[in-house]
């Protein structure tokens, strides 16, 4: 490049040689630094223009693809050419992986690839094995909804026997829940339910497997609130008056017939290939009652008629669903309070219900909790069909569901990873971290709990999701360490994804936080004031290298 410029640099150093008539007093060296200065300024012109040269990221985390743009989404075409002509997907699915973890999946087709990456069906399936399971699994989910119409049907008898019973069965009624409270006989009582003596919510009598009676009014930190101690799990109901009575009745007691086992549920999300039909355990298995069922119920109807219209670009027909369609879907499962809500409203908060009703009697031991319905909302508008949408929304929360544990041992766990992965990376940043009390990374639980759903735009939550999914569906088929284990500077997949993007967008504000923050609350008001100003590509980019370094230390 020098030798192709020395005349120009000769011209230069010419023109700015001292003439005998210059003084060579103390400006005599003025004109040799300027002329570096212009020499300086060509080379940096020269070397701009020059199609070997790439531009300087400073403000950025080094990775292996932070000079390429974003390749192309998966696309029908190319979709169609990755199976064989017995309907298998080539290569076990490596190839198709490795498109989706590139650049996502078009919106035309996700609702023919999703199931592929939620672990629907199996990457080495054939056509012929997807129909059988996908019959399968519509038969398993309409059993779950008769099972959901008989709990309401029996639990709204019951409530109704109540009233007609008089003062007689009410204190009869009084004098069985103050048994049940009775420390004495916590053992006796440890499948039923108590009465809480504040609002009327049940409470957990045992408290290895706890039920979430999260209330829908609760202010938690998916609302975006500071206070360091308060979890979205754990909030007391804010309004009595909503909760239905749960007092038992002596001579009718049907909303304590046991539903499922907490064993059960555990073993499906072990084994996903075992049936997931209604069954019960023997005496020894905890289970949960109508009762509870109700009350997931009341917060479900509520969370889901509280649910955005951003989706409705992204599913035309749903969008233009017709008002009696709308109101005939609302009535079935039985919600309430929507006629603010236009007809796609309407028809999308009733298909999250009877979804999300249906996935607490297939996760009892899980239920539902506030911040479910925001992981439910994207996938139900991209799969048309409910049982579709079910069964996606299982694959998904087979990782997510540990967030919703009341114990908070998965999201610990989390935000601990995301913590080692910022002291690897940043000591300096995680030692103001330590000085703010911060370094436990409290201020992400949001991100951690809904995977960014909160931060980012609607298509680029789904584009971060595919992305995440891939990975997973790469550890499931064990194919992580035969395609991607030998390139190098290439990030092998990992569960932990979610966590390296989190640590990234963190990383990427690091002098924000080090020069302006001093406190925990300020740097959580920054994460929660993220939405809208983050680039999924770029964040996605910078979690990739974070795992290219520092997987095999975290």
């Amino acid at each position: 490049m020098l030798t192709e410029h020395k005349p120009l640099m000769r011209a230069l150093r010419r023109s700015h040689t001292p003439s005998s008539s210059s003084p060579s007093s103390s400006n005599s060296s003025s004109p040799s630094s300027s002329s570096w200065i212009h020499l300086r300024s060509v080379l940096l012109v020269v070397a701009s223009s020059s199609s070997s040269s790439s531009p300087v990221y400073s403000d950025r985390l080094k990775s292996p693809w932070s000079r390429r743009r974003r390749k192309h989404a998966l696309l029908p075409k190319q979709w169609k050419t990755f199976f064989t002509p017995d309907g298998k997907l080539s290569e076990g699915g490596v190839k198709f992986l490795k498109k989706v973890r590139s650049g996502g999946v078009d919106p035309s087709i996700r609702a023919e690839v999703w199931p592929f990456l939620l672990g629907v069906y199996d990457l080495k399936s054939s056509k012929e094995e997807r129909d059988s399971v996908k019959a399968e699994k519509r038969k398993e989910y309409e059993n779950l909804r008769k099972e959901c119409r008989k709990i309401i049907h029996r639990y709204e008898k019951s409530s109704k026997l109540k009233e007609t019973t008089g003062k007689s069965s009410n204190e009869d009624s009084g004098d069985l829940s103050q048994v049940f409270d009775s420390p004495g006989l916590e053992d006796e009582a440890s499948s039923r339910r108590s009465v809480s003596s504040d609002g009327g919510s049940p409470v957990a009598e045992d408290l290895d497997h706890p039920v979430y009676d999260q209330s829908p009014e609760c202010s938690g930190l998916l609302e975006g609130e500071d206070e360091r101690d308060k979890s979205v799990l754990t909030c007391e109901d804010a309004s009595a008056g909503d909760t239905e009575s749960t007092d038992s009745d002596s001579s009718e007691d049907l909303e304590n017939i046991p539903l499922l086992s907490v064993e059960g549920a555990e073993a499906r999300h072990e084994n996903p290939k075992e049936s997931s039909s209604l069954s019960k355990a023997d005496g020894n298995s905890k289970f949960y009652t109508d009762e509870d069922f109700a009350t997931w119920q009341r917060i479900i109807r509520l969370d889901a008629v509280r649910a955005n219209s951003e989706w409705t670009i992204y599913s035309p027909s749903q969008a233009a669903v017709s008002e009696m369609k709308a109101q005939r879907s609302a009535q079935i499962v039985g919600l309430k309070d929507y006629d603010h809500l236009e007809p796609s409203r309407i028809y999308h908060a009733a298909r999250l219900v009877a979804i999300l009703e249906a996935y607490a009697l297939y996760d009892p031991e899980i239920g539902y909790c506030q911040g479910m319905s925001d992981l439910l909302s994207p996938i139900a508008s991209v799969m048309e069909e409910d049982h579709e949408a079910f069964w996606c929304f299982a694959g998904f929360m087979k990782k997510a569901r540990h967030n919703f544990r009341l114990d908070e041992v998965g999201i610990r766990r989390q935000l601990s990873i995301v913590s080692k992965i910022i002291k690897c990376k940043d000591n300096h940043l995680y030692r103001h971290l330590e000085q703010l009390q911060a370094e436990d990374c409290f201020f992400v639980y949001r991100m951690v709990v809904v995977l960014f759903r909160r931060e980012l735009t609607f298509e680029q939550t789904l584009c971060l999701w595919e992305v995440i999914w891939a990975d997973q569906a790469a550890i499931r088929a064990g194919i992580a360490k035969s395609a991607w284990g030998r390139m190098r500077l290439r990030a092998p997949p990992t569960d932990d994804l979610l966590l390296y993007a989190i640590a990234a967008c963190v990383l990427q504000r690091r002098k924000l936080i080090i020069e302006k923050y001093s406190s925990m609350d300020e740097i959580m008001r920054e994460c929660n004031s993220m939405a809208g100003h983050l680039d999924v590509w770029k964040l996605l980019d910078d979690a990739h290298d974070l795992v290219v370094t520092l997987h095999a230390k975290i």
